[in-house]
């Protein structure tokens, strides 16, 4: 089959790759329909090159057709139409019982000392090969890929594997007064889709940043305030003058570990791209660093008592915090890896609803054959073309 591959800093191919198989009872084979790239799949493209090897198959926001079903998968039938979350989750752990399951125990990375495995992101997340392919192996598929109705276009439902749920949560966690006010840092796909959310469950007002215009434009489309970083030398001071002058409710960082802004940050990603696989991957997690400047505008921007709930992907280990400042304004964080199945029972019905009111149709900003991945990533991480999301589908 197929697949996209990581070859490199910026190099990723289309290859041919041996067909996936059914290794366990609770495995699936998926036939891809649709797979989306990620900003994360960013970090993978630019940043965490240690814990990649050449080959890897990337993508974890796919949705297709069961093709082929283990004998201990007894919901699942060749022919439903599914979406596969990006975490790898049992269902019935003690992690999971409780809505936990991108901590699930029973695919919990523990080598590596990490939460539940996920799919095409690294060894230190299990190296499992991702949807960005025409076909996907699916461990726990008793549990964990999510059947769609057949008619509505994947558009409807692909959002399902990440996005959806990842900004869900990303709201959830901001825990925003009702009609009280909210800034969203980054208006990427997560970014967007929060600001969607969170006017959806009644945010009174939606603050959006970013720097680039095409993103300020299509949020403002959908109702958000925009502030453009470029222009202010202090963006919570901006952020006071809209909010009485106290500072947002709630903040929620769409944006992680590449902010804009950190030149410290992008030199020590740099620096460690350049050493050897080992001893990169040493200092990654024993001394890495993450460019902070999104982090700290957002600690500066929140109001006292607030919260701020990061979604972004954070990878450091020494990373400087401002913790007079945290302390002093009584701030809460609340973050981690999206709990897509615990969000479900929220979700369907909004994505299911007459009028799709939070625009999933349409939301790609470009729909690419497999073949294009190459171009596709290259515009995605350049913000060239106005790619804003990006949809690989196998059969164009």
């Amino acid at each position: 089959m197929k697949a996209v591959t990581w070859h490199g800093k910026r190099d990723v191919r289309v290859d041919t790759v041996p067909d996936p198989t059914i290794e366990e009872p609770t495995d699936a084979i998926v036939r891809i329909t649709s797979s989306g790239i990620c900003g994360s799949d960013l970090h993978l493209y630019e940043v965490l090159g240690p814990f990649l090897s050449e080959g890897d198959v990337l993508g974890h926001e796919p949705m297709g057709v069961v093709e082929e079903v283990g004998k201990g998968v007894t919901s699942l039938k060749p022919g439903d139409r599914v979406v596969v979350p990006f975490t790898i989750a049992c269902g019935h752990c003690w992690m999971c019982d409780r809505g936990l399951q991108s901590q699930c125990e029973t695919t919990q990375v523990k080598e590596q000392g990490k939460g539940a495995a996920l799919f095409g992101y690294t060894k230190l997340y299990g190296q499992v090969p991702g949807g960005q392919a025409e076909y996907l192996r699916v461990p726990q598929a008793q549990y964990g890929p999510i059947k769609v109705p057949d008619g509505p276009p994947d558009e409807r439902f692909v959002y399902l594997s990440d996005v959806v749920p990842t900004s869900w949560q990303a709201v959830s966690y901001a825990d925003i007064p009702e009609g009280g006010s909210v800034v969203v840092f980054g208006l990427g796909p997560i970014g967007q889709m929060s600001a969607r959310i969170a006017q959806h469950r009644g945010a009174g007002k939606v603050i959006g940043v970013d720097l680039v215009p095409e993103r300020l434009a299509r949020a403002r489309a959908h109702g958000a305030t925009t502030v453009d970083l470029r222009d202010h030398d202090k963006i919570g001071d901006a952020i006071r003058d809209l909010t009485e002058g106290r500072g947002a409710d709630s903040v929620i960082d769409a944006v992680g570990m590449e902010a804009h802004g950190a030149p410290g940050g992008k030199l020590a990603h740099t620096l460690v791209g350049l050493l050897p696989q080992q001893l990169g991957q040493m200092a990654m997690q024993k001394s890495g660093i993450d460019r902070m400047s999104v982090l700290y505008a957002a600690i500066d921007s929140v109001r006292r008592g607030g919260t701020i709930s990061l979604s972004g992907v954070y990878g450091g280990m020494v990373d400087p915090m401002p913790m007079l400042e945290l302390f002093d304004k009584q701030i809460r964080l609340h973050m981690g890896q999206a709990n897509v199945r615990h969000w479900l029972d929220d979700i369907m019905p909004v994505l299911t609803a007459d009028g799709d009111p939070l625009g999933v149709e349409g939301f790609a900003t470009h729909k690419m054959p497999l073949a294009q991945a190459p171009h596709a990533y290259e515009i995605f991480q350049k913000k060239l073309d106005g790619a804003q999301k990006i949809l690989l589908e196998p059969s164009a």
